[in-house]
């Protein structure tokens, strides 16, 4: 028995999988969150088309969402918080970190996704990337401090413009 993907520590059977094959509807904004991570992690693309809301799945793109999923090596889900999305709301939202090793690289994939409610059933409706924090490891190059290629012109005069 295996964990399931999304980070709840039950098994894959228990757990996202019936949401994922449409044996049973995800209760909450947050479940169907969890299953769409994991739709991505084994690649299950027809589940991330038709848990788009109605108005969004002509616009879905499934080679290039299936190519994405292949190429990444996911490494982990985390919620953030909920807004709302329980099984008595109509809209709920998931801010979320998703993990994934790409080319060698790490990278977390944060968004604000919205959720919609449509005859009883979530659905995702829209997410909003979260920009990403930039950590220097070195302190900031100043306008009139030498160029950091090395090639003695000020930053400002070369690599700053």
């Amino acid at each position: 028995m295996s964990n399931c993907p999304c980070g709840i520590d039950t098994a894959y059977a228990d757990c996202c999988q019936p949401i994922i094959l449409g044996v049973k509807s995800a209760d909450t904004a947050e479940a169907l969150m969890r299953a769409r991570y994991t739709a991505y992690v084994n690649t299950e693309i027809d589940f991330l088309k038709s848990s788009l809301s109605p108005d969004e799945q002509d616009a879905f793109d499934p080679e290039s969402t299936k190519a994405w999923a292949q190429a990444a090596e996911w490494r982990g889900l985390t919620i953030k918080r909920c807004i709302n999305g329980q099984a008595t709301d109509t809209t709920g939202a998931v801010e979320f970190e998703a993990k994934y090793l790409e080319s060698g690289m790490l990278y977390t994939h944060a968004e604000f996704a919205e959720f919609e409610k449509i005859e009883d059933k979530w659905y995702f409706k829209d997410g909003k990337v979260k920009p990403s924090t930039v950590v220097r490891d070195q302190p900031k190059v100043g306008r009139n401090d030498p160029c950091p290629c090395g090639n003695g012109k000020k930053y400002k005069k070369c690599c700053g413009k």
